[in-house]
């Protein structure tokens, strides 16, 4: 896979990339970009697996929900993200042209990737590029979606089996809506995929 031709994409598409060899580099870079401010945090692997919580807490105002200790919890912190001055989350996968795709049971992490922010920030690594946007969303559903019902324990087919969507009707179920980011939103001021060249998430 070509990254330059991914990055290309990505600013045609109009957002900022800024591209790092490691989660390390690209985590010292974000605590040096955002200070002093009231941070959200989508639900993401990757960023907890960069101690980005623990790094920008220590100098920012940041809402995690993946630090609450129930569902009661989650949802009010997850609430208090839409509102925040910055936003950071990942991506299920991003094709090669330059398209950006969550899939979501709560919805928190699609609806703050797209309003209300002043700065939006993309943390992926380049393990969930695609060459197209049809395979993109083709992982999103069935290399995701599986692994993350499986962090969670939940009682899913996908889960359960551990390799494809079922397109189940589980109670559980965290595939209710599917997002597809074409081209920044036009009302988010700065959205800036930080794009690292490691195997990070899902």
């Amino acid at each position: 896979m070509d990254i330059q031709i991914t990055i290309d994409a990505l600013k045609k598409n109009r957002y900022s990339v800024s591209f790092f060899q490691t989660g390390e580099e690209a985590a010292d870079y974000l605590d040096r970009q955002i200070d002093g401010k009231v941070v959200g945090f989508g639900d993401s692997a990757t960023m907890s697996s960069m101690k980005l919580y623990e790094r920008l807490s220590a100098h920012n105002e940041v809402h995690d929900p993946n630090q609450s200790k129930d569902n009661d919890e989650f949802l009010e912190i997850a609430q208090k993200c839409l509102t925040t001055e910055i936003y950071l989350t990942s991506v299920n996968a991003m094709s090669q042209e330059g398209h950006l795709v969550n899939i979501d049971g709560t919805g928190n992490r699609i609806a703050g990737s797209l309003f209300g922010h002043k700065k939006v920030y993309f943390v992926v690594g380049t393990n969930k590029i695609e060459p197209t946007l049809e395979r993109a969303v083709w992982r999103t559903r069935n290399i995701a979606a599986p692994k993350n019902a499986k962090r969670y324990n939940l009682k899913t087919p996908c889960a359960i089996k551990g390799d494809k969507c079922y397109d189940c009707a589980s109670p559980d179920r965290i595939c209710n809506a599917l997002t597809i980011h074409l081209k920044k939103m036009n009302d988010v001021e700065d959205v800036e995929v930080i794009l690292i060249d490691q195997e990070l998430g899902f």
